[in-house]
């Protein structure tokens, strides 16, 4: 999603372990109201589901208290960078996309979750031992577990037998992995700023790149990186087309933004400077899909997708809207790029592609024909 500063790479590669397992458990905490509410005053709660033996994930609801609610429920999926509420839901008044979504069309109960290793989730052990002790942590075949056992609960939860599903980055490779395997569970995809498996020019293959053998992903590589306050917003900053960023983003939103992100890790004050851990899976797949490997494939997917791009983005390429656009042959789809927007637009303010997204996504699941 975003560059971090890297630490030292290895060789060796670990083994995925699978296991279904789905059991709700809720924090005793209780509904959680943040400062920044609607006039339809959302209401908060978090709770944790039980991913696999060990792998507790976190999950906030965000839900309107009008009596009137109704839509299939929403989960967000964060991508390779914060967790999911320093992505989606930020205590800035205007810019949680949650609350956003919630409140907006006929209303409906939105999910944010954190995969395993990121914020709020079970960090697996790699993430507690030296970066370059083990592999890169957090490959598809993970995130899609803690996918599945969140969708279940949320099924269990509202007793509606579909979920919309939207994820980020990686979030939407992690989403479009699970839904190839259970579309009946699904009843939407949305993809943003997602990276395919076509074989295109990326800006980081060459920074992912093995030196000594070109052409693979660097075998080196170590279990996480670390990301400072610094190289949170690095790329942000450089793709804002303005010297005045405020122009562009909400002061407070990118303060939020880095200080969720840094309050997220437990152990972000031990280093210097402080940084938070980000699992270095979703590097290695994204490297390989640019080079046409495909962890799933588009005719497999069987629900209706919307694919979104900024045209600014650095992370999707416009060569993944077009295989897209070929390869959704079984799916009704719609695929539009938005002129201007950012990697971050959904945290741009509103006329930099922010109010376009939101109208877009609840356009597309509210949507008679769906």
């Amino acid at each position: 999603m975003f560059v971090v500063r890297s630490t030292r790479w290895i060789r060796r590669w670990c083994s995925v372990c699978l296991c279904a397992c789905a059991i709700l458990v809720l924090i005793p905490a209780g509904p959680i109201m943040t400062p920044a509410q609607s006039a339809d005053q959302i209401q908060r709660e978090d709770f944790r589901v039980e991913s696999a033996p060990g792998i507790s994930i976190f999950v906030r609801e965000l839900r309107p208290s009008r009596s009137e609610r109704g839509g299939v429920p929403l989960l967000l999926v964060h991508g390779g960078g914060p967790g999911g509420l320093a992505s989606f839901d930020l205590p800035v008044s205007g810019y949680s996309l949650a609350q956003d979504l919630a409140t907006r069309g006929r209303g409906r109960a939105v999910y944010i979750m954190d995969v395993r290793g990121w914020a709020g989730s079970t960090r697996p052990k790699e993430l507690e031992a030296a970066a370059d002790a083990n592999p890169p942590a957090v490959r598809v075949h993970e995130a899609a577990q803690d996918i599945a056992s969140v969708v279940d609960a949320i099924r269990a939860r509202t007793g509606a037998p579909q979920v919309a599903l939207f994820g980020w980055a990686s979030g939407g490779h992690w989403n479009a992995f699970y839904a190839t395997q259970h579309a009946e569970k699904v009843s939407h995809l949305i993809l943003l700023n997602t990276i395919y498996g076509v074989a295109a020019p990326w800006p980081f293959g060459a920074v992912f790149e093995d030196r000594e053998e070109p052409g693979r992903f660097d075998r080196r590589a170590g279990a996480y990186a670390l990301a400072d306050a610094e190289s949170l917003v690095a790329r942000w900053n450089r793709t804002i087309p303005t010297d005045d960023k405020t122009q562009w983003r909400d002061p407070q939103v990118v303060e939020a933004y880095v200080r969720e992100t840094l309050a997220s890790d437990p152990t972000s004050t031990s280093r210097t400077p402080v940084s938070a851990r980000i699992p270095t899976g979703f590097r290695l797949e994204a490297f390989e899909m640019s080079r046409g490997h495909k962890y799933w494939d588009a005719a497999d997917l069987r629900v209706p997708t919307l694919v979104v791009r900024g045209g600014w983005d650095f992370w999707s390429r416009p060569a993944d809207l077009e295989a897209l656009e070929r390869e959704l042959v079984n799916a009704p789809k719609r695929l539009i790029t938005i002129p201007d927007a950012t990697h971050y637009f959904f945290n741009d303010r509103p006329e930099h592609g922010r109010a376009r997204l939101i109208e877009e996504i609840v356009s597309f699941i509210d949507s008679a024909s769906h």
